[in-house]
Formats: C-alpha cells, sequence, structure tokens
C-alpha cells in the first residue's frame, strides 16, 4: 500500500481547497498547494493563519503547533511541484472536463505511486478516471464544508479503483483525523443525496413565505439539533453550487424536490451566491474563513 507522506491539494485557492490543505497540514502532512490563481492562494493563505491564529486564541492548538503546520504549507501556480506528492486531491471547479484534464496533466508529472483523489460531491468517480492513464489510481474523497472544522469524508471507489488505492485513501483520511465512511460511485453519495433535497424544502419554504431564512435555519437548528441551519449551509457550499448539485441529481432521480427552486436560480442570477460574494440569505462582511 502507498505510504503517504506529502500531499498536494489542487485548487487550494478556493474554499474547499483551502479548508483541505488545513487538515493535510494540521495532521503532519507536507502539503503543497495549488492554484492557477496567484491571488487566490495569496487570499487563501491570509485566512489560514487566521484561522489557525483564532485555533490558538481558543486553545485549540499551540502556537508551535501552528507554527509548524504553517511551515509544512507550501503555495505554487506551477503543476510540476506535485512531482514529489504521494496523494493529490483534487478540489476544482465541478466540470468533468476540467477534471478529466487536471488528471491527463498529472499523469505528466507524478510518479507511478501516486494516489489521486477528486473531491466531486456530484460526479462520477468512475467518469473522472478516464481522464488519465492509471484510472486504477483514482478514488473519490468527499470532504464536508467546511473541511478544515468538519470530521468525515465519504471514500468512494470507481470500477477500475484497486483495493490498494482505495486502502491508501482510507488509511490517510484516518491519520488526517477524519472519520472515513465507504460509499458506491453515486451522484451525491450518501450526505448530498439527503441533503440536496432537504436544502431545497428550506428554499421552498421561504419562497412561499412560510418563514424568514433566519427562523427556518432557527427552528431546524433548534428542533433538531443541527449545528448548522439548511440556508446557512447553502450559503457557505455556494447558491451555485446548489444549483449545479442539482442540476446532477434531478435527471437522474426525477425527484421534484431534486430541481432547483426559482428563488435559487434567481438569487444566483443576481450573484448573490452566499458567503464568497458577501451575500446570500444572509449578509456577510469580510472574507474570513469560516471558524477564523
Amino acid at each position: 500500500m502507498t505510504t503517504i507522506r506529502t500531499v498536494g491539494v489542487c485548487g487550494a485557492g478556493g474554499t474547499m481547497g483551502a479548508g483541505i490543505a488545513i487538515v493535510s497540514a494540521r495532521a503532519g502532512f507536507d502539503t503543497v498547494c495549488f492554484d492557477a490563481d496567484a491571488a487566490a492562494l495569496d487570499r487563501a493563505r491570509a485566512q489560514t493563519e487566521g484561522f489557525f491564529g483564532k485555533s490558538v486564541e481558543r486553545g485549540k492548538l499551540s502556537a508551535e503547533a501552528r507554527d509548524a503546520a504553517l511551515a509544512r504549507m507550501t503555495a505554487t501556480t506551477d503543476l510540476g511541484a506535485l512531482a514529489g506528492c504521494d496523494l493529490v486531491i483534487e478540489a476544482v471547479f465541478e466540470d468533468l472536463a476540467v477534471k478529466r484534464e487536471l488528471l491527463a496533466r498529472l499523469d505528466q508529472v507524478c510518479p507511478e505511486h501516486t494516489v489521486y483523489a477528486s473531491n466531486t460531491s456530484t460526479l462520477s468517480i468512475t467518469e473522472i478516471a478516464g481522464g488519465c492513464a492509471r484510472p486504477d489510481r483514482v478514488v473519490g474523497m468527499h470532504f464536508c464544508l467546511p473541511a478544515q472544522l468538519m470530521r468525515l469524508i465519504e471514500v468512494s471507489p470507481g470500477i477500475a479503483t484497486s483495493p490498494e488505492t482505495f486502502a491508501a485513501a482510507w488509511a490517510w483520511t484516518e491519520a488526517a483525523g477524519q472519520t472515513p465512511v465507504r460509499t458506491e460511485d453515486r451522484p451525491g453519495f450518501i450526505l448530498n443525496a439527503l441533503l440536496v433535497p432537504f436544502n431545497n424544502d428550506a428554499i421552498r419554504a421561504v419562497e412561499a413565505g412560510v418563514a424568514s431564512a433566519a427562523d427556518v435555519d432557527r427552528a431546524i437548528k433548534g428542533a433538531l439539533g443541527y449545528k448548522m441551519g439548511p440556508l446557512e449551509l447553502i450559503d457557505l457550499v455556494g447558491l451555485d453550487t446548489q444549483v449545479r448539485l442539482c442540476e446532477a441529481f434531478y435527471p437522474i432521480t426525477l425527484d421534484p424536490r431534486a430541481a432547483a427552486p426559482p428563488l435559487l436560480r434567481r438569487m444566483v442570477a443576481a450573484g448573490h451566491l452566499g458567503r464568497k460574494s458577501g451575500r446570500g440569505f444572509y449578509t456577510y462582511d469580510g472574507r474570513a474563513m469560516f471558524g477564523g
């Protein structure tokens, strides 16, 4: 089984990628943060430093552990810097062509033993793996937002994924202090298959005038014990991402609850994408990392 010492994160300038990089570096792995956008990497670094700073203030991390984790993180816009990675986790744009192209490029850079993991929540691991020459080395590792706070990772084999690759991904998940669950290569896996219709129900409740977004979230958290309401979660994930999830699930399931609500589409059209745009179902100031 592949021994993982160095981890690469593609799309590390984004919210999910930055969170995954924190998980890796905090657990003691040398972590290469790759993104084509240098400015995004700079923002992610500042947000990461802020997150670790808050962790120290709250007594969740020592100053020495913070400094060590930050020292293990390097940022680059050069894909070739991933050549020494034993595991590369991609968290790039949720588009099959983009992900397949990235894996094909990684084939030219990474050694044969490297495990490729996709953080996709809507696309087939088997189809993503078709973009590279070593589909047996590709596995799904779906982190939950915010990755730096949520422990669960859905580990999913594609048709061609080798047992060794799956075992390496599972072992790394546990070594990183995360909780793995095995899921099959199905749209949404476990969480999003259940969450997308539920979140749409919450949007429709607001759209129908049943209650405000704040009161819907307050009711769900108060009665069901959720730490975050569904509309707060959609703001964190991104309203545009929720639309893509709907577009992935509805044609397969034909479940009306999985279809994107009109209010959701109107808000996306207006640029109200949630935390990343500063406005969604709620309004946000600044771009601090969640939990930071």
